[in-house]
């Protein structure tokens, strides 16, 4: 919903790629849905049946893509889906070693940006690698963006907190069951709101038709998890520091670069994703739509006006946030009025309900409701024998 409500102010209707179930089903701008298939697994599928939807089209449709899997499998069969699609992407190459955080460790020291000291650990084939020469602590994260492995590790955040070399040697076991290649980076100390960014999107030619910054407020969980609440910012020193990555990578599209800002001051690179993301849709009530100005561009159409995305326009999810501010004690009335003034809320506006009423609230308390009669009928509960 965060890459529809953009182009729906803009008058943008969509036809969405999703699960049974899924918010975006139910937008009132989403005019048809096609069925998702698993854009890890099962690319070749996935783009047929794209080619299939683009040949009952009176002109090729533009296309947009928003998390890792849809970026990696339109990259990867560019040439198939350009017979049918209009996109912008960044180049092959690139888009391979920004996404494999390996490749993007080796790329950034071959061009000097900056980022952490960090290591690339093997569990599985090496059976002594926790013995690293990096500074502790350190944060373990997975190499690619396939969590399904990382969720055996650690269910919840994207990445652990490792203070001691020790500690990495008691996690070896659980990293090589899991058969996870994983990075140790040493850490950059703070919370994540000390996380800021810089979002742009780049010509073909590489001019830089657009950008701004932000910084997250909050995530679920505290410490390395997903965004739940972030709000715009203007930062020069995030902008300066953005523009020159971008130029050294050579990088065209669309792109968010994270950074984390130490005690000092200083900006250190923590990744870089070229892809359209959940920020565009408060840059969008900010001012700066890249979304349309994107759809502008692949249809010779007028570009809107690429102004200064205005700062403190805020983003929320309301249901994983309240959850995140519950986790922190700090869910109570300040963090209600603070949601209800929120500008952008993940799936809900009120002249588009539906994604939020049918796709978030409904099945949660659903689920919720199934829990609490389980717990209420004894579903589950271990016989005597089994506790001991």
């Amino acid at each position: 919903m965060d890459l529809v409500r953009p182009l729906a102010l803009a008058g943008i209707t969509c036809v969405v790629v999703a699960r049974e179930g899924d918010p975006h089903r139910y937008s009132r701008y989403a005019a048809a849905s096609l069925d998702w298939v698993d854009h890890w697994t099962q690319q070749g599928a996935l783009v047929e049946r794209l080619m299939r939807f683009a040949a009952s089209q009176p002109a090729p449709p533009a296309l947009f893509y928003q998390s890792t899997g849809d970026l990696l499998t339109v990259s990867r069969h560019r040439e198939r889906l350009r017979e049918a699609f209009r996109f912008v992407i960044a180049p092959a190459r690139l888009v391979e070693e920004l996404t494999d955080k390996s490749l993007f460790q080796r790329l950034a020291e071959r061009l000097g940006l900056p980022v952490p000291p960090t290591r690339h650990l093997r569990p599985t084939s090496d059976p002594g690698g926790w013995d690293v020469d990096v500074r502790f602590p350190v944060v373990v994260k997975p190499v690619t963006r396939q969590y399904e492995r990382w969720t055996k590790v650690e269910s919840d955040a994207k990445a652990l907190r490792v203070d001691s070399k020790e500690a990495l040697r008691e996690l070896w076991p659980r990293l090589a069951t899991a058969d996870v290649e994983v990075l140790a980076q040493e850490l950059i100390v703070g919370p994540e709101s000390r996380i800021e960014s810089y979002h742009t999107y780049v010509d073909e030619i590489g001019r830089v038709v657009a950008e701004f910054t932000g910084r997250k407020i909050r995530t679920r969980p505290a410490e390395f998890g997903y965004s739940t609440a972030v709000t715009l910012t203007e930062a020069p020193d995030v902008v300066a520091t953005g523009r020159d990555v971008v130029r050294r990578l050579g990088l065209t599209g669309v792109a968010k670069l994270d950074f984390k800002r130490a005690s000092n001051g200083e900006l250190f690179l923590l990744e870089v994703n070229p892809r359209f993301t959940l920020w565009h849709h408060p840059a969008a009530l900010a001012g700066l739509n890249i979304p349309a100005i994107v759809f502008a561009d692949l249809t010779d159409g007028q570009r809107p006006p690429a102004t200064g995305a205005r700062p403190g326009v805020r983003w929320c999810d309301l249901w994983e946030d309240a959850a995140a501010a519950r986790a922190v004690g700090s869910l109570g009335p300040r963090w209600v009025l603070s949601a209800l003034s929120c500008e952008a809320k993940s799936g809900f506006s009120w002249d588009d309900p539906m994604p939020f009423v049918r796709g978030v609230a409904v099945p949660r308390l659903r689920a919720r409701a199934r829990r609490r009669l389980s717990r209420h009928l004894g579903i589950g509960r271990p016989t005597p024998a089994a506790s001991r």
